[in-house]
C-alpha cells in the first residue's frame, strides 16, 4: 500500500487549476493554426488570430484566457493500491480548489444552492468529482474547467434502438445548429453512446480530455467521428457564429456498452477554450 499525503493532492490540484487556465494544450493551438489555414470567411480568420494571440497573453503573463474560468471538473484515476493520509480526499480536492482559484485570481463561479438565493460559495468549491479506481498504486488527477456558456448547450437523449447511427446524428446536429454562438465556437464536441442517461453524459465529457486529433481505436467510432466533423462544419455557423467554414475543431465520440431496449446519447460542447491539466501522483 502507497500513502499519498493529502497535502500533496491539494497541491497539485491547485496548481492544475491555474495551468489549465493558463495554459492551452498543443493540441488546441495546432487547431487553432489549422482553422485559420481551412476558414475562407475573413471575419473568421480574424477571429482565429485573435484566439491565437489570446492563448498567448494567457500563457506569457499567467492571467485566464477567458472570464468564464469554469466548474472545476476533476477526473480522478485512484489506484487501488492508493492509501490517503493526512485528510480526506475529497477535502484535499477542494481545498486545491480553494487555493488554485484564490492565488490565481480565477473567477469564482459556484453558487451553493441552485435554486433560491443562488449564493456564491466566494471560493469556486464545491469541485465536481468523477472517481475510477483502477489496479495500480499511483492517482492520476485532470482539472477541466467548464465554463456555462458550453455547458449550457450541451444534452442528453434517450433514442429508441431503431433509430442507429443516423438518429444519432441527427441529435448532435440538432443540438449544434441550436447551439449556435452560444458556446463560442470554433467548438470541440464530446459524444457519449451507450451506457444509462448518466453515462452517456460522462462518457461524452469525458471525450473532451482526448487530444484533438487523435480518433476512436474502433473503426466504425472513428468514422463517425470524421462525419460528424464534415457536417457540423458545412453548417455554417463559423467562427463565433460569424459564419464561416469552421464551426468545430475536432469531435470526439466515446462508447458504452448499453441495454438491448435503449440508445443513450450525449453530446457536451466545450468552447474553443479546450482547457484540461493532468498530473499523477
Amino acid at each position: 500500500m502507497r500513502e499519498i499525503q493529502a497535502g500533496k493532492i491539494a497541491e497539485t490540484v491547485a496548481r492544475l487549476c491555474m495551468e489549465a487556465n493558463y495554459d492551452l494544450g498543443e493540441d488546441v493551438l495546432k487547431a487553432f493554426k489549422e482553422g485559420l489555414k481551412a476558414e475562407e470567411s475573413p471575419a473568421g480568420q480574424d477571429i482565429f488570430k485573435q484566439l491565437q494571440e489570446n492563448a498567448r497573453i494567457a500563457a506569457e503573463e499567467r492571467v485566464p484566457m477567458c472570464q468564464d474560468t469554469g466548474v472545476a471538473v476533476v477526473f480522478l484515476e485512484l489506484g487501488q493500491d492508493v492509501h490517503v493520509v493526512g485528510g480526506n480526499l475529497v477535502d484535499a480536492i477542494n481545498e486545491g480548489v480553494r487555493k488554485g482559484y484564490g492565488e490565481g485570481y480565477l473567477r469564482k463561479s459556484m453558487v451553493a444552492q441552485p435554486i433560491g438565493d443562488r449564493k456564491n460559495t466566494g471560493d469556486n468549491t464545491p469541485a465536481v468529482i468523477h472517481t475510477e479506481v483502477v489496479p495500480g498504486d499511483k492517482m492520476k488527477i485532470t482539472i477541466a474547467p467548464k465554463g456555462a456558456g458550453s455547458e449550457n448547450m450541451s444534452g442528453v437523449r434517450m433514442l429508441a434502438p431503431a433509430v442507429g447511427v443516423e438518429g444519432v446524428k441527427k441529435f448532435v446536429l440538432e443540438r449544434v445548429k441550436e447551439a449556435g454562438s452560444n458556446p463560442c465556437p470554433p467548438i470541440v464536441i464530446g459524444v457519449g453512446i451507450g451506457g444509462t442517461m448518466e453515462k452517456a453524459a460522462l462518457i461524452a465529457k469525458r471525450a473532451l480530455l482526448r487530444p484533438i486529433g487523435q480518433h476512436s481505436k474502433f473503426p466504425e467510432v472513428a468514422a463517425l467521428e470524421t462525419e460528424l466533423l464534415e457536417k457540423v462544419n458545412k453548417l455554417g455557423i463559423g467562427p463565433q457564429g460569424l459564419g464561416g467554414r469552421v464551426t468545430a475543431l475536432w469531435v470526439n465520440v466515446e462508447v458504452y456498452p448499453c441495454h438491448i431496449a435503449s440508445l443513450p446519447v450525449a453530446i457536451n460542447i466545450n468552447c474553443h477554450a479546450s482547457r484540461h491539466k493532468e498530473a499523477v501522483l
